[in-house]
């Protein structure tokens, strides 16, 4: 097979593991909604900008609760059994893919919740789920990236925490400024160059995830 064919059998995999346990998803699900409950009988109500910084952190730790697992799940026999058959490529992508579908899944019952919860503020809605999609497409490749890192160094979680930190704190700031522009409706060219940042920090993930695991895989 070629690496498509490998990707797209690796992804369906995933998907019909997922599908028989639900356990994960559920649980992550479970986490979403009571956050944003909880939350909310603290706050009772919030202005636009604590509304808008409240459900970026919360998607943030649902991404490290849902991403952080990627590799974790996979036995060392199970992942000597993929050396001998699919490519390292094959096999960082197909995470990749299957995680952004799964953050995309999350991040939108989780705006759905959090929107009827408390009072939707947003100016231009259909630009703020374009920063929620662009966000949880980013979550998903940035803590995917580094489960990876942090499971070939004995799935230290002090490792992922240090190796995230750097990343994710730029991250959040320009997701918050986009989200931010789009919450008070205005002009989307406003918004161009966060977008922009957005993609390269995803090609750049991407890029280094496929020259990197080839090399954490071999160990």
């Amino acid at each position: 097979m070629n690496v498509f064919q490998q990707v797209k059998t690796l992804v369906y995999k995933e998907i019909i593991l997922e599908w028989r346990s639900k356990y994960a998803l559920n649980s992550i699900l479970l986490y979403v909604v009571s956050t944003v409950f909880v939350c909310f009988q603290a706050f009772k109500s919030v202005d636009s900008v604590i509304w808008n910084v409240l459900f970026w952190i919360i998607l943030l730790f649902t991404a490290i609760n849902a991403m952080s697992r990627s590799f974790l799940q996979e036995s060392s026999n199970r992942q000597m059994y993929y050396y001998t058959i699919v490519s390292p490529q094959a096999v960082i992508l197909s995470k990749i893919i299957y995680n952004t579908l799964i953050m995309l899944i999350i991040s939108l019952i989780a705006f759905v919740v959090y929107s009827v919860i408390f009072k939707n503020p947003i100016g231009d809605l259909s630009f703020y789920f374009l920063a929620v999609v662009l966000g949880s497409i980013s979550f998903a490749n940035v803590f995917t990236m580094i489960s990876g890192i942090s499971a070939k160094a004995g799935n230290s979680s002090s490792i992922m925490a240090i190796l995230s930190f750097p990343v994710i704190i730029p991250l959040l700031i320009v997701l918050i400024k986009f989200s931010k522009n789009a919450m008070a409706g205005l002009e989307r060219s406003e918004s161009f160059a966060e977008i922009g940042v957005l993609l390269a920090i995803n090609i750049v993930t991407i890029a280094i995830s496929l020259l990197l695991f080839p090399y954490l895989w071999r160990d």
